[in-house]
């Protein structure tokens, strides 16, 4: 697979779809508030509890019901749109959810509803927390766009070959890039212009 084949790699939670915002609202729903570090993207610390039951509750939320109405991120369904109608991209989302099957499901369903049925080629959905590093080898030299907010998975791309791009989020402003093929975003217009002034300078 080659860029010219314009496919972009993306993540779901924290790039397309708004994750924390939800998982915050449904945990006040279940009692618990955060007492911890608020702008900490672990929650464990965020919440203040044992790391344990910190992914006991990420897997329940990732398995629960609300995976079909997660709210997009920011600004994801207009560029996200414009990157697919007007410029002929296809996304390939690569997302750690849960590896229940109806689960998996519902977040198929919500990312049809909010961007439509022919933005996404391919749904990638690994289990809760699982690293993605595998599944990215498969896309090695291919100089595609990777778009994540985990600046772990941003590196794995830089090293393999993609062009990285890491959504900003207080949990990443103090990583420091080291790889010219890592660039900070803070939105999907940013997102977008990147994109489109590359695909520009290549002539594609």
């Amino acid at each position: 697979m080659s860029y010219a084949e314009k496919v972009i790699l993306t993540d779901a939670d924290g790039v397309l779809l708004d994750w924390g915002r939800a998982f915050d609202v449904w945990m006040h729903r279940h009692g618990y508030t955060i007492d911890g570090e608020p702008d900490n993207y672990k929650v464990d610390i965020r919440y203040n509890m044992l790391r344990k039951d910190a992914k006991r509750l990420v897997r329940m939320f990732n398995e629960s019901a609300w995976m079909r109405k997660l709210p997009p991120y920011k600004d994801a369904i207009k560029w996200v749109k414009k990157l697919h109608e007007e410029h002929g991209y296809v996304f390939h989302v690569i997302t750690s959810q849960t590896d229940d099957q109806y689960a998996q499901h519902l977040r198929i369903k919500n990312l049809r509803e909010l961007f439509g049925n022919t933005v996404f080629e391919k749904y990638i959905i690994l289990d809760t927390g699982a690293d993605k590093d595998t599944t990215l080898y498969e896309y090695s030299d291919t100089k595609a766009f990777w778009i994540e907010d985990k600046p772990e998975n941003a590196v794995v791309g830089a090293e393999i070959g993609l062009r990285s791009l890491l959504m900003t989020h207080d949990h990443n402003k103090d990583f420091i890039e080291n790889f010219q093929e890592i660039q900070r975003v803070d939105n999907w217009k940013d997102i977008y212009s990147k994109i489109v002034g590359f695909e520009t300078l290549e002539g594609l």
